[in-house]
């Protein structure tokens, strides 16, 4: 960035986009098809966006503490690591409960803390989603606005 020259608009909201986009671990074809998806449900754009990325398999693994990162919780979804049953239950397999990454993680989620919308039981290595998460759940410091007017112009 040079100096002394302003950011414009545009320039702010696409910082932001990508910001978020980067977070989430999405490509440009992905986050927009969840942009699309939140702009056809009831409510505010921009935290259904952001509840929708966060419901994300992914990232459940990650906020439940069963994954150090977004990343690192991808990649244990697509290794299979997880049971996913009905009544929105996320279960770490037996064989994949002896990974030392996934323990090391579970016991490093007391110091991140789990949000309101799930519940971890730790013995078991199993989570459940008690409902869907709300902005006020999400403490990051994303300006969703931003991004839905982006994608408004």
């Amino acid at each position: 960035m040079r100096r002394g020259r302003k950011i414009s608009d545009y320039g702010i909201q696409l910082r932001e986009k990508q910001k978020v986009k980067r977070m989430y671990g999405l490509s440009e074809k992905q986050f927009h098809l969840f942009f699309k998806r939140a702009e056809r449900q009831r409510g505010a754009t921009g935290s259904n966006l952001l509840a929708l990325l966060e419901r994300r398999l992914d990232n459940v693994v990650y906020r439940l503490g069963f994954a150090n990162s977004r990343a690192q919780g991808r990649q244990f979804v697509l290794h299979n690591h997880f049971l996913v049953k009905v009544g929105d239950a996320i279960e770490v397999k037996e064989k994949s409960q002896k990974v030392a990454a996934i323990s090391d993680s579970i016991e490093a989620v007391v110091r991140r803390g789990i949000p309101q919308w799930l519940e971890l039981e730790k013995e078991k290595g199993k989570g459940l989603v008690n409902g869907f998460p709300v902005r006020e759940d999400l403490t990051m410091p994303i300006q969703e606005q931003l991004i839905v007017e982006l994608y408004s112009k």
